[in-house]
């Protein structure tokens, strides 16, 4: 299979990262799920509020992403990538941003590589999930009181 940071791939590679990416949603709304019901005390409270938001946005992706698979010819996977988990809250938000920080990455190169499989419309629709991503990335470092990572750094390196 080709490296996922190059755009020369076939569409069933397409198929198999976009599988990948599937896997990270499934993580994503698991670990939003819980970290949401789990994070205990008064300055958390607005932020485990959102990541019940981002649970059903999490949820919207993969629905996005089932879809375009089956119209690329592939099947969805069942399986989700393994969810950290932690008793610290600090530690709950930064393994969140760590996944957003990975998902971001795939999705600027995932699109690149659907437009240059001539898949534009599949690109648009990981367009729109890379903006919500973007947004939990931004939501998810402020609550940590961190700088958003340097996402061109990232088109440099992909």
């Amino acid at each position: 299979m080709a490296d996922s940071k190059t755009s020369a791939i076939t569409r069933k590679e397409l198929i198999e990262l976009l599988n990948e990416d599937l896997s990270r949603e499934y993580q994503a709304v698991i670990a939003y799920v819980t970290y949401s019901q789990v994070i205990k005390g008064a300055k958390y409270m607005t932020i485990a509020a959102e990541l019940e938001v981002h649970a059903g946005e999490e949820l919207a992706h993969a629905l996005t992403l089932a879809g375009q698979i089956d119209y690329l010819g592939g099947t969805p996977t069942v399986v989700a990538k393994a969810v950290k988990t932690s008793d610290k809250p600090d530690d709950m938000l930064r393994f969140d941003l760590d996944n957003e920080n990975e998902t971001i990455k795939n999705y600027r190169i995932r699109v690149r590589q659907c437009e240059d499989l001539g898949e534009y419309a599949v690109a648009e629709k990981i367009r729109g999930i890379l903006v919500q991503e973007q947004d939990h990335q931004i939501a998810l470092a402020n609550a940590l009181g961190v700088n958003v990572p340097d996402v061109a750094k990232w088109n440099e390196q992909a």
